[in-house]
Protein backbone atom coordinates (compact mmCIF):
# COMPACT_ATOMS: atom_id res chain seq x y z
CA UNK A 1 0.00 0.00 0.00
CA UNK A 2 1.43 3.37 -1.04
CA UNK A 3 1.03 6.06 1.62
CA UNK A 4 1.71 9.68 0.65
CA UNK A 5 3.32 12.13 3.04
CA UNK A 6 0.33 14.42 2.47
CA UNK A 7 -2.88 13.85 0.53
CA UNK A 8 -4.37 17.21 -0.44
CA UNK A 9 -6.97 15.58 -2.68
CA UNK A 10 -8.41 13.68 0.28
CA UNK A 11 -8.14 16.84 2.36
CA UNK A 12 -9.99 19.12 -0.06
CA UNK A 13 -12.59 16.79 -1.58
CA UNK A 14 -15.12 17.02 1.31
CA UNK A 15 -14.86 20.85 1.14
CA UNK A 16 -14.96 21.12 -2.64
CA UNK A 17 -18.42 22.64 -2.98
CA UNK A 18 -17.92 25.10 -0.11
CA UNK A 19 -14.59 26.23 -1.52
CA UNK A 20 -15.94 26.58 -5.05
CA UNK A 21 -18.87 28.64 -3.77
CA UNK A 22 -16.47 30.93 -1.91
CA UNK A 23 -14.32 31.30 -5.02
CA UNK A 24 -17.40 32.04 -7.14
CA UNK A 25 -18.38 34.80 -4.72
CA UNK A 26 -14.92 36.31 -4.89
CA UNK A 27 -14.89 36.02 -8.69
CA UNK A 28 -18.11 38.00 -8.93
CA UNK A 29 -17.02 40.62 -6.39
CA UNK A 30 -13.92 41.70 -8.36
CA UNK A 31 -12.33 42.51 -4.97
CA UNK A 32 -9.26 40.37 -5.52
CA UNK A 33 -6.76 42.14 -3.26
CA UNK A 34 -7.50 42.87 0.43
CA UNK A 35 -11.21 42.33 -0.17
CA UNK A 36 -13.84 41.77 2.55
CA UNK A 37 -12.81 38.15 3.07
CA UNK A 38 -9.33 39.31 4.07
CA UNK A 39 -10.66 41.51 6.87
CA UNK A 40 -12.97 38.73 8.01
CA UNK A 41 -10.10 36.23 8.06
CA UNK A 42 -7.84 38.63 9.96
CA UNK A 43 -10.42 39.00 12.73
CA UNK A 44 -11.14 35.28 12.92
CA UNK A 45 -7.54 34.10 12.93
CA UNK A 46 -6.49 36.70 15.49
CA UNK A 47 -9.31 35.57 17.78
CA UNK A 48 -8.38 31.93 17.20
CA UNK A 49 -4.83 32.77 18.30
CA UNK A 50 -6.17 34.58 21.41
CA UNK A 51 -4.91 37.91 20.08
CA UNK A 52 -6.36 41.24 18.97
CA UNK A 53 -5.09 42.01 15.48
CA UNK A 54 -4.27 40.07 12.30
CA UNK A 55 -2.55 41.46 9.22
CA UNK A 56 -2.93 39.20 6.20
CA UNK A 57 0.16 38.97 4.00
CA UNK A 58 1.55 37.16 1.00
CA UNK A 59 3.40 34.35 2.82
CA UNK A 60 4.79 33.21 6.14
CA UNK A 61 8.18 34.51 5.03
CA UNK A 62 6.74 37.95 4.40
CA UNK A 63 4.99 37.87 7.78
CA UNK A 64 8.42 37.45 9.41
CA UNK A 65 9.94 40.15 7.21
CA UNK A 66 7.09 42.54 7.93
CA UNK A 67 7.37 41.92 11.67
CA UNK A 68 11.08 42.76 11.65
CA UNK A 69 10.48 45.86 9.55
CA UNK A 70 7.73 47.05 11.88
CA UNK A 71 10.08 46.67 14.84
CA UNK A 72 12.75 48.71 13.08
CA UNK A 73 15.30 45.90 12.73
CA UNK A 74 18.08 46.86 10.33
CA UNK A 75 21.83 47.04 9.74
CA UNK A 76 24.04 46.46 12.79
CA UNK A 77 21.16 44.90 14.74
CA UNK A 78 21.29 41.32 16.03
CA UNK A 79 18.38 38.90 16.22
CA UNK A 80 18.64 35.71 18.27
CA UNK A 81 17.13 32.59 16.76
CA UNK A 82 17.65 28.86 16.19
CA UNK A 83 19.95 27.14 13.65
CA UNK A 84 17.30 24.47 13.02
CA UNK A 85 14.28 25.72 11.12
CA UNK A 86 13.03 26.54 7.63
CA UNK A 87 15.44 28.92 5.88
CA UNK A 88 13.11 31.94 6.07
CA UNK A 89 13.58 32.27 9.83
CA UNK A 90 17.18 33.43 9.38
CA UNK A 91 16.92 34.61 5.78
CA UNK A 92 14.61 37.51 6.59
CA UNK A 93 17.04 38.78 9.22
CA UNK A 94 19.88 38.97 6.72
CA UNK A 95 17.66 40.58 4.07
CA UNK A 96 17.32 43.59 6.37
CA UNK A 97 21.05 43.81 6.93
CA UNK A 98 20.85 42.46 10.47
CA UNK A 99 22.77 39.50 11.90
CA UNK A 100 21.25 36.18 13.01
CA UNK A 101 22.74 35.11 16.33
CA UNK A 102 22.19 31.37 16.69
CA UNK A 103 21.31 29.41 19.81
CA UNK A 104 21.13 25.61 19.86
CA UNK A 105 17.91 23.66 20.30
CA UNK A 106 16.43 21.51 23.04
CA UNK A 107 16.87 17.90 21.82
CA UNK A 108 13.37 16.87 22.92
CA UNK A 109 11.25 19.62 21.34
CA UNK A 110 13.64 20.80 18.58
CA UNK A 111 12.85 24.36 19.73
CA UNK A 112 15.32 26.99 20.86
CA UNK A 113 16.87 26.28 24.27
CA UNK A 114 16.03 29.28 26.51
CA UNK A 115 18.90 28.46 28.88
CA UNK A 116 21.38 29.33 26.13
CA UNK A 117 19.92 32.71 25.10
CA UNK A 118 21.30 35.08 27.73
CA UNK A 119 24.93 34.22 26.98
CA UNK A 120 24.69 35.52 23.39
CA UNK A 121 22.96 38.84 24.11
CA UNK A 122 24.85 42.06 23.35
CA UNK A 123 24.02 45.74 23.21
CA UNK A 124 23.17 45.15 19.52
CA UNK A 125 20.49 42.53 20.24
CA UNK A 126 17.09 43.80 19.18
CA UNK A 127 14.81 40.77 19.09
CA UNK A 128 14.42 37.03 19.63
CA UNK A 129 12.71 34.72 17.13
CA UNK A 130 11.69 31.44 18.77
CA UNK A 131 10.28 28.88 16.33
CA UNK A 132 7.37 26.66 17.34
CA UNK A 133 8.73 23.79 15.28
CA UNK A 134 6.66 20.89 13.97
CA UNK A 135 3.54 22.14 15.81
CA UNK A 136 4.71 22.44 19.42
CA UNK A 137 5.31 25.74 21.20
CA UNK A 138 8.77 26.78 22.26
CA UNK A 139 9.18 27.29 26.02
CA UNK A 140 7.93 30.86 25.95
CA UNK A 141 7.83 31.71 29.67
CA UNK A 142 11.62 31.97 30.14
CA UNK A 143 12.01 33.53 26.71
CA UNK A 144 9.55 36.29 27.54
CA UNK A 145 11.24 36.81 30.90
CA UNK A 146 14.60 37.28 29.18
CA UNK A 147 13.04 39.66 26.66
CA UNK A 148 11.45 41.75 29.40
CA UNK A 149 14.68 42.00 31.40
CA UNK A 150 16.68 43.06 28.35
CA UNK A 151 14.01 45.19 26.63
CA UNK A 152 13.81 42.95 23.56
CA UNK A 153 11.00 42.23 21.14
CA UNK A 154 9.89 38.63 20.55
CA UNK A 155 8.67 37.41 17.17
CA UNK A 156 7.01 33.99 17.33
CA UNK A 157 7.64 31.98 14.17
CA UNK A 158 4.43 29.96 14.32
CA UNK A 159 4.38 28.95 10.65
CA UNK A 160 3.80 25.31 11.69
CA UNK A 161 1.86 25.93 14.87
CA UNK A 162 -1.48 27.69 14.43
CA UNK A 163 -3.53 27.02 17.57
CA UNK A 164 -0.72 25.25 19.41
CA UNK A 165 -0.80 25.90 23.16
CA UNK A 166 1.86 26.47 25.77
CA UNK A 167 1.65 24.69 29.13
CA UNK A 168 -0.56 27.48 30.54
CA UNK A 169 -3.03 27.26 27.63
CA UNK A 170 -1.86 30.41 25.84
CA UNK A 171 -1.74 29.94 22.11
CA UNK A 172 1.05 30.51 19.63
CA UNK A 173 1.12 34.14 18.44
CA UNK A 174 -0.47 35.47 21.65
CA UNK A 175 2.65 35.50 23.83
CA UNK A 176 5.29 37.48 21.94
CA UNK A 177 5.34 40.98 20.48
CA UNK A 178 4.30 39.68 17.05
CA UNK A 179 3.40 36.18 15.88
CA UNK A 180 3.81 34.96 12.30
CA UNK A 181 1.74 32.33 10.50
CA UNK A 182 2.07 30.58 7.16
CA UNK A 183 -0.86 29.33 5.10
CA UNK A 184 1.29 27.31 2.68
CA UNK A 185 -0.84 24.41 1.35
CA UNK A 186 0.87 21.77 3.53
CA UNK A 187 0.20 23.63 6.78
CA UNK A 188 -2.59 22.58 9.15
CA UNK A 189 -4.52 25.58 7.85
CA UNK A 190 -3.37 25.89 4.27
CA UNK A 191 -4.66 27.87 1.30
CA UNK A 192 -4.39 27.12 -2.43
CA UNK A 193 -1.12 28.98 -2.87
CA UNK A 194 0.98 31.22 -0.68
CA UNK A 195 -0.37 33.25 2.21
CA UNK A 196 0.48 34.28 5.74
CA UNK A 197 -0.47 36.52 8.63
CA UNK A 198 1.18 38.63 11.30
CA UNK A 199 -0.58 38.64 14.69
CA UNK A 200 -0.21 41.15 17.51
CA UNK A 201 -1.92 42.64 20.55
CA UNK A 202 -0.28 46.03 19.96
CA UNK A 203 -2.58 48.41 18.06
CA UNK A 204 0.26 50.70 16.97
CA UNK A 205 2.31 47.81 15.63
CA UNK A 206 -0.76 46.48 13.83
CA UNK A 207 -1.32 49.80 12.08
CA UNK A 208 2.36 50.07 11.18
CA UNK A 209 2.27 46.62 9.58
CA UNK A 210 -0.90 47.48 7.64
CA UNK A 211 0.89 50.49 6.20
CA UNK A 212 4.13 48.66 5.48
CA UNK A 213 2.33 45.87 3.58
CA UNK A 214 1.12 48.42 0.97
CA UNK A 215 4.48 50.02 0.21
CA UNK A 216 4.29 52.25 3.28
CA UNK A 217 1.35 54.16 1.82
CA UNK A 218 -1.27 56.03 3.87
CA UNK A 219 -3.31 57.55 2.38
CA UNK A 220 -2.87 55.99 -1.05
CA UNK A 221 0.09 57.41 -2.98
CA UNK A 222 1.48 59.21 0.09
CA UNK A 223 4.50 57.53 1.68
CA UNK A 224 6.14 58.43 4.99
CA UNK A 225 7.96 55.08 5.11
CA UNK A 226 9.16 52.48 2.60
CA UNK A 227 7.34 49.17 2.84
CA UNK A 228 6.67 46.37 0.41
CA UNK A 229 3.92 44.61 -1.50
CA UNK A 230 2.81 42.08 1.12
CA UNK A 231 -0.94 42.04 0.46
CA UNK A 232 -2.95 38.83 0.97
CA UNK A 233 -5.25 38.20 -1.98
CA UNK A 234 -8.95 37.70 -1.42
CA UNK A 235 -9.07 34.33 -3.17
CA UNK A 236 -6.77 32.77 -0.59
CA UNK A 237 -8.64 34.45 2.27
CA UNK A 238 -11.96 33.11 0.97
CA UNK A 239 -10.57 29.56 0.94
CA UNK A 240 -9.10 29.95 4.42
CA UNK A 241 -12.38 31.26 5.83
CA UNK A 242 -13.99 28.00 4.74
CA UNK A 243 -11.20 25.80 6.06
CA UNK A 244 -10.86 27.57 9.41
CA UNK A 245 -14.25 26.12 10.40
CA UNK A 246 -12.72 22.62 10.31
CA UNK A 247 -9.33 23.31 11.86
CA UNK A 248 -10.04 22.06 15.37
CA UNK A 249 -11.39 18.79 13.99
CA UNK A 250 -8.30 18.30 11.86
CA UNK A 251 -6.06 19.00 14.86
CA UNK A 252 -7.95 16.40 16.89
CA UNK A 253 -7.44 13.82 14.15
CA UNK A 254 -3.74 14.60 13.92
CA UNK A 255 -3.45 14.08 17.68
CA UNK A 256 -5.36 10.79 17.41
CA UNK A 257 -3.02 9.68 14.62
CA UNK A 258 -0.04 10.57 16.81
CA UNK A 259 -1.43 8.47 19.66
CA UNK A 260 -2.01 5.55 17.29
CA UNK A 261 1.55 5.80 15.99
CA UNK A 262 2.85 5.76 19.55
CA UNK A 263 0.92 2.57 20.29
CA UNK A 264 1.95 0.88 17.03
CA UNK A 265 5.62 1.75 17.38
CA UNK A 266 5.72 0.55 20.98
CA UNK A 267 4.02 -2.69 19.97
CA UNK A 268 6.60 -3.12 17.20
CA UNK A 269 9.44 -3.16 19.72
CA UNK A 270 11.36 -0.47 17.84
CA UNK A 271 11.12 2.03 20.70
CA UNK A 272 12.30 -0.48 23.30
CA UNK A 273 15.18 -1.54 21.04
CA UNK A 274 16.25 2.10 20.59
CA UNK A 275 15.76 2.06 16.81
CA UNK A 276 13.08 4.75 16.89
CA UNK A 277 12.52 7.67 19.23
CA UNK A 278 9.02 9.13 19.17
CA UNK A 279 8.20 12.85 19.33
CA UNK A 280 7.37 14.00 22.85
CA UNK A 281 4.47 16.34 23.55
CA UNK A 282 5.90 18.18 26.54
CA UNK A 283 2.78 20.22 27.35
CA UNK A 284 0.30 17.34 27.28
CA UNK A 285 -2.02 17.70 30.26
CA UNK A 286 -5.72 17.73 31.07
CA UNK A 287 -5.94 21.51 30.80
CA UNK A 288 -4.08 21.96 27.48
CA UNK A 289 -6.17 20.97 24.47
CA UNK A 290 -3.74 21.77 21.68
CA UNK A 291 -0.56 20.60 23.42
CA UNK A 292 0.88 19.69 20.01
CA UNK A 293 -0.81 20.13 16.64
CA UNK A 294 1.55 17.79 14.73
CA UNK A 295 2.18 19.71 11.55
CA UNK A 296 4.81 17.00 11.22
CA UNK A 297 5.33 13.71 13.05
CA UNK A 298 9.09 13.53 13.39
CA UNK A 299 11.02 10.44 14.46
CA UNK A 300 14.64 10.10 15.51
CA UNK A 301 15.96 6.94 13.94
CA UNK A 302 19.09 4.87 13.38
CA UNK A 303 20.48 4.77 9.82
CA UNK A 304 18.18 7.59 8.79
CA UNK A 305 19.29 7.98 5.17
CA UNK A 306 19.06 4.25 4.49
CA UNK A 307 15.59 4.19 6.04
CA UNK A 308 14.56 7.10 3.84
CA UNK A 309 15.59 5.19 0.74
CA UNK A 310 13.75 2.08 1.96
CA UNK A 311 10.54 4.07 2.49
CA UNK A 312 10.76 5.54 -1.00
CA UNK A 313 11.15 2.08 -2.50
CA UNK A 314 8.08 0.89 -0.61
CA UNK A 315 5.94 3.88 -1.61
CA UNK A 316 5.80 5.44 1.85
CA UNK A 317 5.94 9.23 1.89
CA UNK A 318 8.60 10.69 4.16
CA UNK A 319 10.64 13.86 4.39
CA UNK A 320 13.92 14.95 5.92
CA UNK A 321 13.29 18.43 7.22
CA UNK A 322 16.26 20.76 7.54
CA UNK A 323 19.19 18.41 6.76
CA UNK A 324 21.60 21.38 6.87
CA UNK A 325 21.38 23.71 9.90
CA UNK A 326 21.82 27.43 9.24
CA UNK A 327 25.37 27.60 10.53
CA UNK A 328 26.48 25.05 7.92
CA UNK A 329 24.68 26.67 4.99
CA UNK A 330 27.03 28.15 2.40
CA UNK A 331 25.25 31.51 2.37
CA UNK A 332 25.78 31.93 6.13
CA UNK A 333 29.51 31.25 6.17
CA UNK A 334 29.93 34.94 7.02
CA UNK A 335 28.61 34.15 10.52
CA UNK A 336 31.88 32.36 11.22
CA UNK A 337 30.54 29.07 12.52
CA UNK A 338 31.86 25.57 11.96
CA UNK A 339 30.65 22.01 12.30
CA UNK A 340 30.21 21.12 15.95
CA UNK A 341 29.18 24.59 17.10
CA UNK A 342 25.53 23.58 17.57
CA UNK A 343 25.60 19.84 18.27
CA UNK A 344 21.91 19.31 19.04
CA UNK A 345 20.85 21.00 15.80
CA UNK A 346 23.36 18.89 13.89
CA UNK A 347 22.13 15.69 15.53
CA UNK A 348 18.54 16.57 14.67
CA UNK A 349 19.54 17.28 11.08
CA UNK A 350 21.22 13.87 10.82
CA UNK A 351 18.76 11.68 12.74
CA UNK A 352 15.20 12.88 12.07
CA UNK A 353 12.62 11.85 9.53
CA UNK A 354 8.96 12.90 9.17
CA UNK A 355 6.27 10.34 8.34
CA UNK A 356 2.63 10.91 7.29
CA UNK A 357 0.35 12.46 9.96
CA UNK A 358 -2.35 14.30 7.94
CA UNK A 359 -5.95 14.17 9.28
CA UNK A 360 -7.27 11.89 6.54
CA UNK A 361 -4.63 9.22 7.21
CA UNK A 362 -6.34 5.89 7.97
CA UNK A 363 -5.41 3.35 10.66
CA UNK A 364 -4.60 0.86 7.90
CA UNK A 365 -2.19 3.33 6.30
CA UNK A 366 -0.51 3.95 9.65
CA UNK A 367 -0.10 0.23 10.20
CA UNK A 368 1.52 -0.02 6.77
CA UNK A 369 3.98 2.75 7.62
CA UNK A 370 4.99 1.10 10.90
CA UNK A 371 5.24 -2.35 9.34
CA UNK A 372 7.53 -1.07 6.58
CA UNK A 373 9.79 0.66 9.13
CA UNK A 374 9.79 -2.45 11.34
CA UNK A 375 10.77 -4.63 8.41
CA UNK A 376 13.70 -2.31 7.65
CA UNK A 377 15.20 -2.84 11.10
CA UNK A 378 14.51 -6.59 11.05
Amino acid sequence: MAVPLLDLNAHHEPLKQEILAALEKTFRSNAFILGPDVGKLEERVAAYCQAMYGIGVTSGTDALLLALMALGVGPEDEVVTTPYSFFATAGVIVRLGAKPVLVDIDPTTYNIDPAKITSVLTDKTKAIIPVHLYGQCADMAPIMDIAKRHNLSVIEDAAQAIGSEHRDGRRACSMGTIGCLSFFPSKNLGCLGDGGMAITNDSELAERMRILRVHGSKPKYYHKVIGGNFRLDTIQAAVLNVKLNYLDGWTKRRQENAERYELLFRQSGLVERGKVRLPEAVYRSEGVKHYHIYNQFVLRVERRDALMEHLKQKGIGAEIYYPVPFHLQECFQCLGHKKGDFPESERAANETIAIPIYPELTPAQQMEVVEVITAFYG
